[in-house]
């Protein structure tokens, strides 16, 4: 764990309610697997309606991002005095409340992009273009540092959480952390619009991004470094169809 920032980072991976949380999103990766086979090629929303992506999405975001939440989840779990467990478990169930409603825009994107690339098949290179430019753009955005900032900057949030009061406190703090996360990972999640919802390589690509991003001492250098290789992507998504798999 050399070279991360955040310190505590180093000691919470081995406690055993970082553990909890670790073996939580094993789970859901065991399930995601399970339900991939067959369905990892398909584009768009996998022919799946609206009722039935929002779990299948909410399990894939809690593969992808309760590592990268672990460490502040138990860190906050640790500033607490009384009935630890049952809030930590309220702290992460908001958390991942937040990612399950972030899945109706998932899916209207998907099912949108799906559509004009299935009634205009010579835009799909195009549609991948615009999707890797929007992503670069945002990767090198004052909007993307400020919360990634936060994210890094774990012992910030709880000196701020701790201010929360009453018996709402523990799902505030979930909700709170949970948006400074997607405000760092919407534009990354976009890239599963392009190569698949369900494609496996991409989705622990991304979920090691996000980890990178977060705890490394040079994340931040790396974000910006992701955000220009997305938009040298832009360009070439216009001249390799391969780079716009998902849309089929």
């Amino acid at each position: 764990m050399a070279g991360l920032s955040g310190r505590p980072v180093q000691s919470l991976l081995l406690t055993r309610e970082a553990a909890g949380l670790l073996l939580v999103a094993g789970l859901a990766w065991l399930a995601v697997i399970a339900q991939a086979r067959g369905m990892s090629a398909m584009g768009g929303t996998m022919s799946l309606g609206l009722f039935v992506f929002i779990p299948v999405w909410t399990l894939m975001m809690a593969a992808m991002m309760l590592p990268s939440v672990a460490p502040v989840a138990v860190l906050y779990e640790r500033s607490i005095a009384r009935n630890r467990i049952a809030r930590l478990t309220a702290f992460s169930a908001a958390y991942l409340l937040v990612w399950a409603l972030a899945s109706v825009p998932a899916f209207a994107i998907a099912a949108l992009v799906s559509s004009l690339a299935v009634d205009y098949p010579l835009t799909a290179r195009f549609i991948a273009a615009g999707v890797f430019l929007v992503i670069g753009l945002y990767q090198l955005s004052p909007l993307k540092d400020r919360c990634l900032q936060h994210c890094r900057s774990p012992l910030s949030l709880l000196l701020h959480y701790s201010s929360f009061q009453g018996p709402m406190r523990d799902l505030r703090a979930g909700t709170r952390h949970a948006l400074y996360c997607l405000g760092c990972c919407w534009a990354l999640m976009l890239v599963l619009v392009v190569a698949g919802i369900m494609n496996l390589l991409v989705m622990v690509v991304l979920a090691a991004v996000i980890l990178v991003e977060k705890y490394w001492s040079r994340g931040e250098a790396f974000s910006r470094a992701l955000g220009a290789a997305a938009l040298v992507l832009a360009v070439a998504a216009i001249w390799v169809p391969g780079l716009s798999q998902g849309l089929s």
